[in-house]
């Protein structure tokens, strides 16, 4: 085994700085792979221990996926020297994993990395030849390895091979095992399949494959053989090491013949199995990857390797290794942050537990994301009660549909963007079978940095497709907190809850409430316009309305709360109003003013409609207000619009005047009744 070498840091943060600018050393002169064909074996240790220097004080001005690049940084040396990218192409699962593949392939400018104008924290094709897959969502490598691999034969491209990267975690998620299925039926392709073991995805992986690999890696038996004839063999020199990572595959045989156990599932897959190897080891990797490459047929390369690897705080991070990070003191991993903020996942994470403790009928799910959606504390007060799938969104939701049929109601928590794998179960499992369970969907909308495929806009257009479900977002803590109580209610149908990522609003109290459960948070003595405030933009519609009524025009907002199907009084103002005003941070096709429109129509409301919302295109990463101003999402751009409208020289125009002083059905304005002192 490889020794753990500790990395020596500078303290200075004018050496961080100028790290993280311009590496040094061999790292400098690496502009693409085939700069690492000429360096030895003792050179290629000093630049890992420079690759890792230079991750932690990059990654810790701009945050990123530290941890999973650390565990990486042999491996992808080990892949450069073997293989020919782009000529053999590499596809990883999941792309967070890929900084030292970019450092490697010429892109070593990290200071603005996921920012606007910098590199993505993903994949990215418009960035390198080098990059195949952009998609962030885990589990699909092998199918996308199937596909290329299938190709190049086609076209009897046979000196290529394609390589797939995937980390254990992944390997939990049902596709993998599909894409295995079909590339054991057709096992004549040059095709590598590099599992990155280090027994996590965000978290420890969980389920029956993940103790298969841990088994697999840990056994006492073959760790003893291995070490032993490791130590015998690597005394012969050159031609010992080769001898022992030739016939290091029949420990197995001696391994199955004393214990009795089978762990052969890959080659009963008809698919080469090599290893465990040592992740960290440089030559160990090398050796793995020529003997796979040279076979000529599908293998899997199974390497173990440690999340975090080489930095202590990451090591010594139980929760999640330094997964994802803000920005850090790279010297001791503490956080940088001048601003302490309440996030919406923190608020739901508080009330979850909260209900878990009153309703004991409650049962959280999650896929392989217990920490990042806020379920962990109710998995320490009720370890038996929250279930972490792994990495299987499909899975997930049709055992919700289980669970509820059995007397449980499930809350599915997941981030937006993953839940849209698993839409048919959402339809036919739960919707068709009327199940009682709550999706709650954190990082709705707009989320930024993490590119394209981390965006969770399509929540709202999408979902609004299954019968008899009803959607809630809201505004702030306080209406989070009554909105997943209120759904927790409901037994006959799906429910939603979905909000962004960050900071929760500051409380946005509402004027008055209608009894069918709309809030009434601005009125002026004039209807002119009716604004119709979607979960977190009601800060948005807000200082729309303000700016409106300092060139005098009226404005009411509301925040329908539960914005699907839409409450009947939303209707009612709409037919006392000029125009209707829809802003949401979903897409506009199809979105909640698409909705509200047609049932305007369908009430016989002409009332002109203009829906402000996302534009139905892949977002670049940036952050979330550069993606909102990009897409007319601001104040300043919807007031100006707005106004244009009023004024009739824009479309929709509003219609002619309405008595401005007509007074409101005490129907549809009522005191708000929310009376606990924290506003539930």
């Amino acid at each position: 085994m490889a020794e753990h070498r500790d990395i020596e840091r500078a303290s200075s943060a004018s050496i961080h700085e100028a790290q993280a600018d311009a590496p040094g050393g061999l790292l400098s002169g690496v502009h693409g792979p085939r700069d690492l064909d000429q360096l030895s074996t003792a050179q290629l240790r000093e630049l890992a221990d420079e690759i890792r220097e230079f991750l932690i004080t990059s990654v810790a001005r701009t945050g990123g996926h530290l941890g999973p690049n650390l565990g990486v940084v042999e491996i992808t040396i080990a892949l450069h020297r073997v293989f020919d990218s782009p000529h053999d192409p590499i596809v990883f699962d999941t792309g967070h994993q890929t900084y030292v593949h970019k450092l490697l392939t010429g892109r070593q400018d990290f200071s603005h990395l996921r920012q606007r104008g910098g590199l993505a924290g993903y994949p990215q094709r418009s960035e390198s030849p080098h990059d195949i897959v952009e998609s962030s969502h885990a589990s699909s490598s092998l199918s996308w390895a199937d596909g290329i691999s299938r190709a190049l034969t086609l076209r009897g491209e046979t000196d290529r091979t394609v390589v797939a990267v995937i980390g254990d975690g992944a390997l939990t998620g049902g596709m993998v095992w599909e894409a295995i299925n079909n590339i054991s039926d057709q096992n004549d392709r040059h095709l590598v399949i590099v599992v990155n073991d280090n027994g996590r995805s965000y978290a420890p992986t969980i389920g029956g494959m993940a103790r298969y690999m841990n088994e697999l890696r840990t056994h006492v038996g073959y760790d003893r053989a291995y070490k032993a004839s490791r130590r015998f063999f690597y005394r012969l020199g050159r031609p010992g090491r080769f001898l022992f990572n030739s016939v290091r595959g029949g420990l197995y045989g001696l391994l199955r013949a004393q214990t009795g156990e089978d762990y052969a599932l890959f080659s009963n897959l008809d698919i080469k199995y090599i290893g465990p190897v040592d992740g960290h080891d440089i030559e160990a990797m090398e050796v793995a990857l020529r003997q796979a490459k040279r076979f000529g047929h599908p293998v899997i390369v199974h390497a173990v390797t440690h999340k975090g690897h080489g930095y202590e705080p990451a090591r010594a991070d139980t929760a999640d290794q330094f997964h994802a990070i803000g920005r850090i003191d790279p010297d001791t991993g503490q956080p940088i942050s001048t601003v302490k903020s309440i996030t919406w996942t923190a608020v739901f994470s508080d009330e979850m537990l909260d209900q878990a403790r009153r309703r004991p009928e409650v049962v959280g799910i999650t896929a392989a994301m217990r920490l990042p959606v806020g379920l962990d504390a109710m998995s320490q007060a009720f370890p038996d009660r929250v279930i972490d799938v792994g990495i299987a969104e499909e899975h997930a939701v049709a055992s919700a549909a289980g669970l509820a049929f059995g007397g449980a109601h499930p809350v599915v928590a997941l981030y937006a963007t993953f839940l849209n794998r698993a839409f048919d179960q959402v339809l036919m499992d739960v919707a068709l079978h009327r199940a009682g369970v709550t999706f709650v969907l954190d990082r709705a909308g707009v989320t930024g940095p993490d590119g394209a495929s981390h965006n969770g806009q399509c929540d709202l257009s999408t979902l609004q497709l299954v019968p008899g479900i009803r959607i809630a977002a809201p505004r702030d803590a306080a209406t989070l907190r009554e909105e997943l109580s209120e759904a927790l209610d409901v037994s006959d149908g799906p429910t939603v809850l979905r909000y962004p990522k960050g900071a929760v609003n500051e409380p946005l109290p509402a004027l008055s409430r209608s009894t069918d459960g709309v809030d009434v948070l601005f009125r002026s003595t004039s209807r002119d316009v009716l604004i119709v405030a979607i979960g977190a933009m009601a800060p948005t519609a807000l200082e729309v309305a303000r700016r409106l009524h300092e060139q005098g025009i009226g404005a009411t907002v509301i925040d329908p709360r539960w914005v699907v199907p839409v409450p009947h009084s939303v209707l009612t103002r709409a037919a006392r109003h000029r125009l209707i005003v829809t802003i949401e941070d979903g897409l506009r096709v199809g979105g909640i003013g698409t909705r509200i429109r047609q049932d305007m129509r369908d009430a016989g409301i002409d009332t002109g409609l203009t829906e402000f919302g996302l534009p139905d295109e892949f977002f670049p990463h940036a952050t979330r207000d550069q993606l909102l101003h990009d897409s007319g999402l601001d104040a300043a751009a919807i007031s100006d619009q707005v106004i244009q409208m009023v004024l009739g020289t824009r479309v929709p125009n509003a219609r002619g005047a309405r008595p401005e002083h007509a007074p409101e059905s005490s129907h549809f304005d009522v005191p708000d009744r929310r009376a606990s002192s924290d506003g539930r």
